[in-house]
C-alpha cells in the first residue's frame, strides 16, 4: 500500500473511516474480522485521521482506553453506531444503555452518537410503526438525543436496512414524526428505495452527519425485494468502492458542498471477507485508497468548476 495524503477538507471539514470498510462487523457469519492493530495502521497509512467506533468490544469499552489505542496511529473518534429501542412505551432499558454507550463514545472523544432504531436487543424483524408508534419513536428519540446532548454528543438518526427505517415509506414518516437529525448514509438509503441525492436536495437540513456508500442498484433491488440478505449480498459486493456503484455519490459531495455542509464524511464502504486474510495493504485497503481517490479527486474537478 503507498501511503497517501488525504485532502483533508474535501471540500468540507474532514474524511474519516470505519472499520466496516476493512469488514469488521458485528453480525455472527459476516466474515473474517481483522484485528484493529492491522485497521488502523492501514487507515492511518492512507492518510485517514479519523474513524468511527466499529463494533462494540472490537476496541476497548473503556472509553478512555479505546482512545489511548485511536492515539497510537494519529486517529481521533468522530462517533460510533448505537442500535436503539424507542418505539416501546417504556424507555428506561433504552435510556440506561444509551448512557453507557454515550459514555464510551464521549470519554473516546466522539462528537456523535449515531442511532438505528432496531425492533429490539435481537435485531428482531422490524414490524411497521403506525403513527401513534412513530409519534411515540419520535418523541423517544429527542429524549435520547437531549440525553447524550449532555455528555456533548449529538444523536443522529441512521436510516438502516433491518430497521424500522429501512424502507422509504419508514423513512418518510420517520422525518414527519422526528425532529432529530439524520445520518445521510447512501447505500442504506438506497438499498430502501431512496434516492440519495433527492434526499439531500429535500432534507438538507435534517442532516447531520454522512456515510458514503456506493452500492450495486441490482443487489440493492435483491435485498430490497427480500429475494437475498444484506449480509449475503454483502459477500456477493453489494457495497462498491465510490464511483463504482449506482449512488451518485459525487453528485450528492457536491450538493452537501452547495449546502454548506461542514461536518465530518464517513467513507463507510461495507464489505466481507470470506477467503483467507488478505496481504498487509491489500484487498480491503486498496478499495479504500480507491475511494479516498474519488473524493479527492472529484474535490478537485468541483473547484475548478466553481472558478
Amino acid at each position: 500500500m503507498v501511503a497517501k495524503p488525504v485532502d483533508a477538507s474535501v471540500g468540507m471539514r474532514g474524511l474519516a473511516g470505519a472499520p466496516i470498510s476493512w469488514g469488521v462487523c458485528e453480525v455472527p457469519g459476516w466474515g473474517l474480522q481483522l484485528p484493529p492493530e492491522r485497521v488502523l495502521a492501514e487507515m492511518a497509512g492512507l492518510g485517514l485521521t479519523a474513524t468511527e467506533l466499529g463494533p462494540q468490544g472490537w476496541l476497548p469499552l473503556d472509553g478512555g482506553r479505546a482512545r489511548a489505542v485511536l492515539d497510537r496511529f494519529g486517529l481521533r473518534l468522530v462517533g460510533g453506531f448505537v442500535p436503539v429501542v424507542v418505539h416501546e412505551p417504556d424507555l428506561s432499558a433504552t435510556r440506561e444503555s444509551a448512557l453507557r454507550a454515550g459514555g464510551q463514545l464521549a470519554a473516546a472523544g466522539a462528537d456523535v452518537f449515531v442511532a438505528a432504531l432496531v425492533q429490539d436487543v435481537d435485531w428482531a424483524a422490524p414490524v411497521p410503526l403506525d403513527e401513534d408508534g412513530w409519534r411515540r419513536a419520535g418523541a423517544h428519540l429527542r429524549q435520547l438525543a437531549d440525553l447524550v446532548a449532555e455528555q456533548g454528543l449529538t444523536l443522529v438518526l441512521h436510516p438502516h436496512v433491518g430497521t424500522l427505517a429501512q424502507t422509504a415509506q419508514d423513512v418518510e414518516r420517520a422525518l414527519v414524526h422526528t425532529d432529530v437529525p439524520w445520518c445521510l448514509d447512501t447505500g442504506h438509503l438506497l438499498i430502501g428505495g431512496v434516492d440519495p441525492v433527492r434526499f439531500v436536495r429535500d432534507h438538507a437540513d435534517r442532516i447531520g452527519h454522512v456515510h458514503l456508500k456506493d452500492v450495486d442498484a441490482s443487489l440493492a433491488e435483491a435485498v430490497r425485494s427480500g429475494a437475498t440478505s444484506l449480509v449475503r449480498a454483502t459477500q456477493a459486493g453489494l457495497f462498491r468502492p465510490l464511483g463504482e456503484g449506482d449512488a451518485r455519490i459525487d453528485e450528492v459531495v457536491r450538493l452537501l458542498d452547495d449546502v454548506g455542509y461542514e461536518r465530518w464524511l464517513v467513507l463507510e464502504q461495507d464489505i466481507a471477507i470470506t477467503g483467507t486474510e488478505p496481504p498487509a495493504g491489500g484487498g480491503p485497503a486498496l478499495d479504500v485508497a480507491s475511494s479516498i481517490e474519488f473524493l479527492t479527486t472529484g474535490a478537485s474537478r468541483r473547484e475548478k468548476v466553481s472558478q
